[in-house]
């Protein structure tokens, strides 16, 4: 169904007084690189915990407008019991142990709408292992892991499938709570790291949800209170470097 012409606030403009360049120092605080052997035994759990029939990775965040793998089909697909929430910490890539950003999950409660992406069964091994090694590059060196892989079911117009999507464990090192629409706003508008902005992750995702034909109402409220941080109308004075 299309959606009502409305132009985002959040604009490339707007998004470009976000960016501050950032050198990559490698991970912080207690986090570590990811081996070899820690992505390889990602990979053979799912592929021991697979479900039957094809392989489909629900995405929706960066995974839509950033894909890593091959997809040979795809549906607008619901997961149930399942939200959209920055509650993920991050002092690197889009954010800085000074000024930590966040980064969506999908935590428990709720629903979310995305995407369902048929992977290709015979090379399903190599699309797992893209996978993890983007979205779990590094590890706690002492701690428990928050964005991890897990098989849930998603509802789409052709029926219910099993889809990996990467969830969020609350006992995650990274966990970062859950916080208030302003609050996130204000995290969002400030955080860049040498991956880019916060304000870009959100901008991108907000722009290919809509392209879809998938409004997330607390996304597009949260890029209008972002856009009015950057633009300085929210009464402080614009964000920037």
């Amino acid at each position: 169904m299309p959606l009502p012409q409305q132009r985002m606030a959040l604009t490339p403009a707007l998004v470009a007084q976000a960016f501050r360049a950032i050198a990559n120092l490698g991970p912080t605080g207690d986090l570590v690189r990811c081996d070899d052997g820690d992505f390889a035994r990602h990979v053979s759990n799912l592929l021991d915990t697979r479900p039957r029939g094809d392989p489909w990775l629900f995405a929706y965040g960066s995974l839509l407008w950033n894909p890593v793998t091959t997809s040979l089909e795809q549906r607008v697909a619901v997961a149930h019991g399942w939200h959209r929430s920055f509650c993920i910490r991050l002092e690197s890539y889009r954010g800085t142990p000074d000024r930590p950003g966040l980064m969506m999950g999908l935590e428990r409660g709720g629903q979310c709408r995305g995407i369902a992406f048929r992977l290709p069964a015979s090379d399903l091994k190599a699309q797992l292992d893209r996978l993890v090694r983007r979205e779990m590059p590094v590890k706690p060196g002492a701690g428990v892991p928050t964005n991890v892989p897990r098989w849930i079911e998603v509802r789409t117009v052709g029926g219910p499938l099993p889809a990996l999507a990467f969830v969020v464990d609350p006992k995650g090192t990274l966990y970062a709570g859950r916080h208030g629409p302003e609050e996130t706003a204000d995290i969002l508008a400030g955080a860049c790291g040498y991956g880019g902005s916060c304000a870009e992750y959100l901008h991108n995702t907000v722009a290919h949800l809509e392209a879809l034909g998938i409004r997330d109402r607390n996304l597009w409220r949260l890029q209008a209170l972002v856009a009015r941080r950057l633009a300085g109308t929210d009464g402080a004075a614009p964000v920037g470097p």
